[in-house]
């Protein structure tokens, strides 16, 4: 059953209409009773019905809740992500090309700059800024002009031109120009246009605050001309819109009855998963933001506890306070599955993930990785294993002779291999003795020995060693050349944190039995406690949130826009349904802290 406010938005037939949807108000459901009130009650064809989202999970959520509403008619409705839709469209037309994405684009796109002599540019910032110019339609040429004068973004727009033509070359296609390319396609091509407007009447689209202008203008492009019979149809909510960082605009959910001013606004603001208190305390905390669409959060549920505030000394006593909290709660009848822990940044779940484990709380991490298993903290984990114990160290030996790079191969690893093997001898041993003929290769490989062999005698603590590599590999700046856009960005959060982690160990010996023994069975219990990013807890919910590192400069961030920040914040207690903890430490990394802004917006204790 939906309620009156679902219902009305359900029931709506043509035209174009933004439903405007607060966390856990039923958006899901009330979009695809309207399709099921499309093909049922008014006799649509459900292939004239166009169903985007932003993620497949998402998209396949859609299908499975259609298919109990229409059946095997649910098949036939075009349900897909953007991107999706728009490598369907391109291949519909007759495009030949492959996908280009991960490794192999960060690879075309050294090529180019190396094509260039650039050499102070990083991979990940240049691809971070084409994305971006993508996303906002701007061309190579454009991107001249507006950051004229401006050296490092001018080299960036002549990198951009010329990846461009290579992939042009090699007939590949990235994420961002299916997007491009549709536009293009729809924008010039009468006929394609009409085709696709006639063959798609009825558009629909979820999570609308993630959209960035490029799939503004696709979907405008699409949508065409108001006519009896086809309706566009935006579910999201301006308050959850905390994609930025990808070139999500907020102001396509805000400015909606501007650019569409014959469009019907619904507002669905009865959550259905939160205490009236957790509510209060999400509307105290968005008050604060100017820019958004302005609703008053409403619930039918029982009272509840008002949020809980958790002060600690450090980190380390943070985490010590959430397994008493989470111990306490398991005893009241609170399973671990029901409780999640959130972060802003995935560097800040090395702490908690160690004190879980020592106090035995069964925990997962959302992504599958524990701190430790991930690959930035990894590979300093097999230079210490190699320095430590050259005689044992094959394995590491292999994960690092190319880390920075090298260019040592997989066929240079297989003969070193076969000639340690054939000699029966260590892999670092043969390194040393085995006669290599490429000078290039013979002279990066004598190189690496000369660096590790004074390490190797020296017998560092680990915690300076770690210093030392990062220092002098120059191995910050080697992973975050590698650095795809992210929401945390948080790679060398995490080199602090495994170094900070070393700190309390004065051998290597001892810190890397440390490291092996942590992977015991609760890493990856899924019934226990989740952990993960705000970014990762989107559309979910849990009987119980705690939110920890309410600090300054991490949430919000130093960087980071003040109303994004909240609305991010907002995202993480908006997934609490009965109890909603939040925790900060009065000092960080060693350091006096101060606490966010946000608790006393949250609390509404704000002077």
């Amino acid at each position: 059953m939906l309620n009156k406010d679902q219902s009305k938005a359900a029931q709506f037939l043509q035209g174009t209409c933004a439903v405007i949807a607060v966390p856990g108000s039923g958006k899901t459901k009330t979009m695809m009773q309207r399709i099921a009130i499309l093909v049922n009650d008014h006799n649509v064809a459900p292939e004239s019905i166009l169903g985007l989202t932003f993620t497949r999970n998402a998209a396949e959520e859609m299908r499975n809740r259609l298919k109990t509403l229409l059946g095997n008619a649910a098949h036939r409705v075009m349900l897909l992500t953007i991107h999706s839709f728009c490598h369907y469209l391109l291949r519909n037309e007759g495009y030949v090309f492959e996908m280009l994405f991960g490794k192999e684009q960060l690879i075309l796109l050294r090529n180019v700059i190396k094509k260039l002599r650039y050499k102070d540019l990083a991979p990940g910032m240049i691809l971070r800024e084409i994305s971006l110019a993508k996303n906002n339609l701007i061309s190579s040429d454009e991107l001249k002009v507006i950051y004229e004068g401006d050296r490092t973004m001018v080299k960036v727009a002549h990198v951009y031109e010329l990846y461009d033509k290579e992939k042009k070359k090699r007939m590949l296609m990235d994420f961002d120009d299916l997007l491009t390319e549709v536009y293009h396609l729809l924008q010039v091509n009468e006929d394609i246009r009409e085709r696709y407007s006639s063959t798609f009447l009825h558009i629909m689209i979820d999570e609308f605050q993630d959209t960035n202008p490029a799939q503004m203008e696709i979907v405008k492009l699409l949508k065409g001309e108001d006519q009896e019979g086809t309706s566009l149809f935006v579910v999201g909510d301006d308050w959850q819109s905390i994609y930025a960082f990808t070139g999500a605009s907020v102001g396509n959910i805000i400015n909606f009855k501007n650019i569409f001013p014959e469009s019907t606004e619904y507002i669905l603001n009865l959550n259905y998963r939160s205490t009236p208190q957790i509510l209060k305390a999400c509307q105290n905390l968005i008050n604060h933001n100017t820019r958004k669409i302005e609703k008053t959060l409403v619930t039918q549920n029982e009272d509840g506890e008002e949020p809980i505030l958790l002060e600690s000394s450090s980190e380390e006593n943070e985490a010590l306070t959430l397994v008493t909290e989470i111990t306490d709660l398991t005893h009241r009848g609170y399973a671990f599955k029901d409780i999640t822990v959130l972060y802003r940044a995935n560097f800040q779940s090395r702490v908690i993930e160690e004190t879980f484990s020592q106090h035995k709380i069964p925990y997962h991490i959302e992504n599958g990785l524990n701190f430790y298993n991930r690959a930035e903290v990894r590979v300093l984990l097999d230079y210490l294993r190699l320095i430590d114990d050259p005689h044992t160290g094959d394995e590491a030996l292999l994960s690092i002779i190319n880390i920075p790079n090298r260019y040592i191969g997989r066929t240079f690893s297989r003969e070193l291999e076969a000639y340690a093997g054939a000699r029966n001898i260590p892999l670092y041993n043969a390194l040393k003795s085995m006669i290599i003929p490429l000078p290039y290769i013979r002279k990066n490989v004598k190189d690496l020995i000369q660096f590790l062999d004074p390490l190797i005698e020296e017998k560092m603590e680990p915690a300076e060693l770690i210093a030392l590599l990062r220092t002098s590999l120059d191995y910050d700046r080697y992973i975050t050349d590698d650095d795809v856009p992210s929401p945390d960005d948080v790679k060398i959060g995490n080199l602090n944190q495994l170094q900070l982690s070393a700190a309390r160990y004065s051998s290597i010996e001892s810190f890397l039995t440390y490291t092996d023994t942590f992977q015991d069975e609760s890493v990856n219990d899924k019934d226990g406690v989740s952990l993960m990013t705000i970014h990762k807890s989107k559309g979910l919910e849990f009987p119980v949130v705690f939110i920890t590192g309410l600090i300054d400069g991490i949430m919000p961030t130093k960087k980071g826009d003040i109303e994004e920040e909240r609305r991010i914040c907002f995202v993480g207690i908006s997934r609490a349904m009965k109890f909603l903890y939040l925790s900060y430490s009065l000092t960080y990394l060693g350091q006096a802290s101060t606490r966010s802004p946000f608790v006393d917006e949250i609390l509404g204790t704000k002077k």
